[in-house]
């Protein structure tokens, strides 16, 4: 099957494994989500990009403590990667019965999947799942990534640092890559990567940023009704 919609979903690892272990509760809320999405929309394909979460920093201070010193650059991606992998399979556990049988993990190899869902995972030390997601979007030439996390919206400045930091409704990616800087840093906390905002600037991608937490607002986004949340374009 041909599909005509397809949709590209960033999912941050912190929604599925924040601080306390794996958060069912939301992973609950994602497969009724994506499930009535489908069943809305039968030329609906959705690309589901999984990311580390807490477990990947984990092993990173796992690895810190027991020898002694900061680890290098690439054991921190490859530690973070496998986190994702890890991630990626409990979500397409949850899709089996729908999912692409394999999770998409090399990118230079395009898979032309025909399941309504397809769950990738990350690939390459530098690079995070939110450039991956654009790599998708390239592939299968889709101009839009819904990117979910645990924040509800992008701000001028760290809120947790800054009490006056303002939420920002529309931002062009020339401004928002003033805001996160050019250099990919394992494990940072960005609502976007910069390499990936390059990427995406590049390729004329647009990016909405939601809350995980909230499936009625991301409703109200797929409606084309008002919502909470920042585009970047």
């Amino acid at each position: 099957m041909a599909y005509k919609d397809k949709i590209v979903m960033s999912i941050g690892g912190s929604l599925i494994f924040p601080n306390g272990g794996i958060d069912t509760k939301f992973l609950k809320e994602l497969n009724a989500f994506i499930r009535k999405q489908l069943a809305k929309n039968k030329n609906r394909q959705f690309f589901l990009v999984v990311g580390g979460g807490t477990i990947a920093r984990h092993y990173r201070d796992a690895g810190r403590e027991v020898i002694g010193h900061e680890l290098t650059r690439d054991d921190l991606d490859w530690l973070g990667i496998h986190a994702t992998k890890l991630n990626a399979h409990l979500i397409r556990t949850i899709f089996r019965d729908i999912a692409h049988p394999y999770i998409i993990k090399h990118y230079e190899i395009i898979r032309k999947a025909h399941e309504s869902v397809v769950v990738a995972a990350g690939w390459k030390p530098g690079w995070s799942t939110d450039y991956d997601a654009v790599l998708l979007c390239e592939d299968y030439n889709v101009k839009e990534i819904i990117n979910l996390s645990n924040i509800s919206q992008v701000f001028d400045k760290d809120p947790k640092k800054y009490k006056d930091a303002k939420p920002i409704e529309k931002i062009s990616w020339n401004n928002f890559r003033k805001l996160v800087g050019d250099e990919w840093i394992p494990g940072m906390n960005a609502p976007f990567d910069p390499v990936a905002a390059q990427k995406a600037q590049e390729e004329g991608v647009k990016v909405a940023v939601l809350s995980g937490h909230d499936f009625k607002n991301l409703e109200k986004y797929f409606k084309g009704e008002k919502f909470l949340g920042t585009v970047i374009e």
